[in-house]
């Protein structure tokens, strides 16, 4: 087979995996107008639809699921064995997909990698930041970043940060023009930000807490974000109430641009954690982040 009909049944894949042109061109670093392309241009040559596409969705024809079922498990034994062989190599190499969210990769994640990956050339770490909590296995992520208490059941977890403690703020203005809450059901007469859960689309509800007593809030107000960055900057801008991790909103706390209330409601998670499946081998690439990433750092 040429070399060009491997590519073109590695972007067939890529597609019907993630049903979605616009995802696998993102993967393969295509354009999906060229995606496309390749895609009409295999069909053309098998002389049989692969996909059936909808404005909506992506989806494999029975051909285009034998095909999958068949040559995609070559394809992952063709990689599994270039790993491997990589592994005899005397530089980690490879390449390690992570989830995690907006403020585990600024907080946590970057950091370190920004020191590491110098040392590192062969390394390479593509990071997608999502709220959602993603299924890594169905989702073909190495490895995911989460609170603790978030990581799923049958994961290997290891803390790679201090514990995130949250807080309610409030923009000075905003909270000039009603009094501030003295307890949860006060929220009931404010604007507050939400955030919504894309894995399932439901409205995040805050999660209070003093001492024995535990509340998950409902809030309501004008503005709903999918993610914690653009909410701090309406909380800012005086939108309302906002509840985020303390170290987010803590440099406009110093400031004096944004006040906490409800203080001793305000509970303290425990750290992000690295998760993957278990399993007895990790490639020499996962495991150098995961020692990099470990916290706290070992002594230098």
């Amino acid at each position: 087979m040429q070399r060009d009909r491997y590519n073109d049944l590695l972007a067939f894949i890529a597609v019907a995996r993630e049903r979605s042109f616009t995802r696998a061109a993102a993967q393969l670093g295509v354009s999906q107008s060229a995606l496309s392309h390749t895609i009409r241009a295999l069909e053309a040559r098998m002389g049989i639809r692969l996909l059936t596409r909808t404005t909506r969705s992506v989806a494999p024809t029975q051909a285009g699921e034998r095909l999958m079922q068949n040559v995609a498990p070559r394809f992952q034994e063709i990689q599994a064995e270039l790993a491997a062989v990589g592994e005899l190599s005397d530089q980690p190499a490879g390449i390690v997909r992570i989830t995690a969210t907006e403020n585990a990769a600024e907080t946590v994640l970057w950091p370190r990698l920004a020191a590491l990956l110098p040392k590192y050339p062969q390394i390479k770490v593509e990071v997608t930041l999502d709220s959602r909590f993603a299924d890594i296995v169905a989702d073909r992520y190495q490895m995911g970043v989460r609170l603790g208490d978030e990581v799923a059941r049958g994961m290997t977890a290891v803390r790679i940060g201090p514990d995130v403690r949250f807080a309610i703020v409030g923009a000075p203005a905003y909270l000039a023009k009603r009094p501030p809450p003295a307890k949860p059901q006060d929220l009931a007469d404010h604007d507050c930000i939400n955030l919504r859960l894309m894995s399932h689309g439901d409205i995040y509800a805050w999660e209070l807490k003093k001492g024995k007593q535990q509340i998950n809030a409902r809030v309501e107000g004008q503005l709903v974000f999918n993610a914690p960055r653009q909410i701090l900057h309406a909380a800012v801008a005086g939108f309302g109430l906002a509840y985020l991790p303390l170290d987010m909103a803590q440099a406009h706390v110093a400031e004096g641009r944004l006040a906490q209330v409800l203080d001793d409601w305000c509970p303290t998670f425990t750290g992000y954690h690295l998760y993957y499946p278990s399993r007895k081998h990790l490639p020499r690439a996962m495991a150098t982040l995961i020692e990099a990433l470990r916290y706290p750092p070992a002594a230098a």
